[in-house]
């Protein structure tokens, strides 16, 4: 494991060619307060190189020196998990180019919004199995549409296998478990079984829901994160008339209550470092120490390499550039500072780059 993780260091230092300045900006110290170095978690694998929530991806995060890989949850219709960002396929699949699966396209109401397409929800498990994945974004992202058609949709049991084959965690999501309750196919349920039957153990649980949180700590002691956006409200509170939002959430009195049944918090960057309205960063805020006075860990989302998304501070290159928004900034510059700032993990859509402003620091116990 320290082998794959060195490896994966000295890579990302050929590659990034301003890493090792980086390196030796970080403080080891902050770590060595925590118990631990901060985790780096393959945003849906390595979805800066390879098309998001495949296994191209994740065992490419993994080979990149990721700590945990990351599978959002989706339910086919005979109720098996699966790895998709959204139950809506289209942009992520060549559904739309089946004829045998034409009328399955719909709308629905998802989560308070109407959304058309193709739904997870809708298919067996052995059809979803003759789709074939392709890159989400090919305009931020079009080398990776060279590997558009390789790969199947994995389940969450395949994402499962492969992590502890590589000895490395898994970080599944939730997705919409609101919704997917309201048709019987409950995620939870299928979520936990797979981590008992594999005997799962290095796992984080996270979801942007509360209710399902909670119920969770009712059937297992897992570490379970509860997951913040910049706005808006979980969408448990808001079918049940709740006036509170993510911003009431943050309060140390909210962190309270988090506390009562989470083990962390995931949050966008913004909650940790606010951006003006110039695009520029602005002070920290106290949300870290708050948590941790709490003892909840922090681990932000999501830290990516273009420049069109990461703070104006870092990025580079000529904005005139035809080619600037996808470009690579200063990514490991931007990661550096939130280390500094004390998160316990990043979820890193470029898993070596995290890697290697990790590496030198303390390793976390039992790794």
């Amino acid at each position: 494991m320290m082998i794959r993780r060195l490896l994966a260091g000295a890579l990302a230092v050929l590659t990034g060619g301003t890493v090792a300045v980086v390196l030796f900006q970080s403080n080891p110290a902050t770590a060595e307060r925590r118990g631990h170095a901060p985790i780096v978690i393959g945003h849906r694998g390595a979805s800066a190189h390879r098309p998001e929530h495949t296994l191209l991806s994740y065992e490419a995060a993994i080979a990149m020196g990721a700590d945990y890989i990351e599978p959002d949850l989706v339910s086919t219709k005979d109720h098996v998990l699966v790895a998709r960002h959204e139950n809506e396929i289209s942009g992520t699949t060549d559904v739309a180019a089946h004829p045998e699966f034409a009328d399955r396209r719909t709308t629905k109401t998802i989560d308070g919004r109407p959304v058309t397409g193709w739904f997870t929800e809708d298919f067996t498990l052995a059809e979803l199995k003759t789709l074939r994945a392709k890159e989400r974004v090919p305009d931020l992202r079009p080398d990776n549409a060279a590997f558009d058609g390789l790969a199947e949709i994995p389940t969450f049991e395949e994402v499962v296998r492969l992590a502890q084959r590589h000895g490395v965690g898994v970080y599944p999501e939730t997705k919409h478990p609101t919704y997917f309750d309201s048709i019987g196919l409950s995620l939870e349920e299928p979520l936990l079984e797979v981590l008992n039957t594999h005997r799962v153990r290095k796992v984080f649980i996270q979801s942007f829901e509360t209710a399902n949180l909670r119920d969770l700590r009712t059937r297992t002691r897992l570490p379970l994160v509860q997951l913040i956006t910049w706005g808006g409200a979980p969408y448990d509170w808001v079918a049940a008339g709740d006036p509170r939002t993510y911003d009431d959430m943050v309060k140390p009195e909210g962190l309270r209550e988090v506390a009562a049944y989470a083990d962390g918090i995931g949050v966008d960057t913004r909650r940790v470092v606010p951006v003006g309205a110039d695009g520029r960063l602005q002070q920290p805020t106290t949300l870290i120490a708050d948590a941790h006075r709490r003892r909840l860990e922090v681990h932000v989302w999501t830290v990516r390499n273009e420049n069109s998304q990461l703070p104006l501070d870092y990025r580079l290159g000529n904005p005139a550039s035809p080619v600037f928004s996808r470009a690579t900034g200063d990514v490991m510059g931007w990661l550096s500072r939130l280390v500094e700032l004390g998160i316990d993990g990043a979820f890193c859509d470029d898993p070596g780059m995290g890697r290697a402003v990790i590496t030198g620091r303390p390793a976390r116990p039992g790794v």
